[in-house]
């Protein structure tokens, strides 16, 4: 099943299929208890994480559940987003532990989804699924140095880009049928091919990079506010938010600046990140729940992912007292008995069944932001 970032239109019939369907939740106490004001530090950081897998993870496939049953493995581009996790918590902690996780993981991936096989059209029925794969794929050998994990994914990128990219009019198409071209392939490719071209130099996925990101600044934004459009149907963009497509269209630019010390680039990223502040958190700064029992709970955790790199990259520490406040709410409505958080930060967490995707996106943005001091 994948995320709810439908359209309402005939013409998108296929996107309507993939996304998540409700699902009746388990018992849930009315009133579980509240934990005091926090301040979180990196223990707690490292606690949330190590929570999170004794909940989520399946020691045995070397992939995560989708819920706290613990009978169904999660959607297949979840997985992705927990791999960066784990890369994520190792590049804090150093720790053994986390980075054995790391090449466990792969090796439950290659063995669930056909030895990472991208033609594979069963496994694989979306292009956007892959890509995320392909991009963690990238952090993996940049943080393992591990050649295997770089060859599949310049497999994957050669692959989709090849089948995806539209040469005729530009920007990526999201499913298989090419009905329309979704932020979630178009700037996560502008990652991958970023990610690629700091590891190999090669300037034709620099070019790749700066030639999509130009597009989708055109087709799927509004780049006087940095609002990321979910999608566009034949040059009509869909207006819906999502913290994961504002993550990655600043992700994008982040990269780009990085490389080219363009200034626009920069500018774009703090729009993204400043709309995601001023227009889809609430009132307090708290960022939307997201994902009522599907798999846009993970969303934020794609978002903290990349909102970090906007603050460390490109020094832009302005934005760490809004992310710090919304980890802190998240982590004092965590349940008390299990400590897993959820993707509503403002309420205490469920006692009930928890999915991962909403329990992971409080994790990942503690992995990555520094503790106040």
């Amino acid at each position: 099943m994948k995320r709810l970032t439908c359209l309402l239109t005939a013409t998108v019939l296929l996107i309507s299929i993939s996304c998540s369907k409700s699902n009746p939740r388990g018992p849930v106490n009315e009133e579980p208890p509240v934990l005091p004001p926090v301040s979180f530090t990196s223990k707690d950081a490292t606690a949330a994480f190590n929570t999170f897998n004794q909940y989520f993870y399946s020691t045995t496939d070397k992939l995560y559940y989708s819920n706290t049953e613990k009978k169904d493995i999660g959607a297949i581009w979840t997985q992705a987003v927990y791999w960066d996790l784990i890369m994520d918590t190792y590049k804090r902690t150093g720790d053994a532990a986390h980075r054995r996780m790391i090449d466990d993981l792969y090796q439950g991936g290659y063995n669930r989804y056909d030895k990472y096989n991208w033609r594979n059209k069963v496994v694989w029925f979306i292009y956007d699924d892959m890509m995320w794969w392909i991009i963690s794929l990238a952090h993996a050998h940049q943080i393992t140095g591990n050649q295997e994990y770089l060859t599949r994914s310049i497999e994957g990128f050669q692959y989709v880009y090849q089948e995806s990219y539209d040469k005729e009019h530009g920007g990526m198409w999201w499913d298989f049928n090419h009905t329309g071209k979704n932020s979630c392939i178009n700037f996560p490719t502008v990652i991958a091919a970023m990610t690629l071209y700091n590891i190999t130099k090669e300037t034709a996925y620099l070019d790749k990079a700066k030639d999509l990101y130009s597009w989708s600044l055109a087709n799927l934004t509004d780049s006087t506010t940095g609002r990321a459009a979910d999608n566009n149907i034949r040059g009509n963009k869909g207006w819906s938010d999502y913290t994961y497509n504002q993550g990655t269209f600043i992700g994008a630019a982040v990269m780009l600046y990085k490389a080219t010390g363009q200034q626009s680039y920069l500018d774009n990223a703090k729009k993204g990140a400043d709309y995601t502040q001023q227009k889809m958190s609430d009132a307090d700064g708290i960022l939307p729940a997201e994902g009522d029992w599907n798999e846009q709970g993970v969303l934020k955790a794609i978002l903290a992912h990349y909102l970090l790199t906007l603050v460390k990259d490109a020094n832009q520490p302005q934005y760490l007292p809004w992310i710090r406040k919304n980890i802190n709410m998240a982590w004092g409505n965590r349940d008390a008995a299990r400590g897993i958080m959820h993707r509503n930060y403002k309420i205490p967490c469920p006692t009930g069944i928890v999915q991962s995707y909403e329990a992971s996106s409080a994790v990942e943005f503690m992995q990555v932001c520094p503790p106040e001091k």
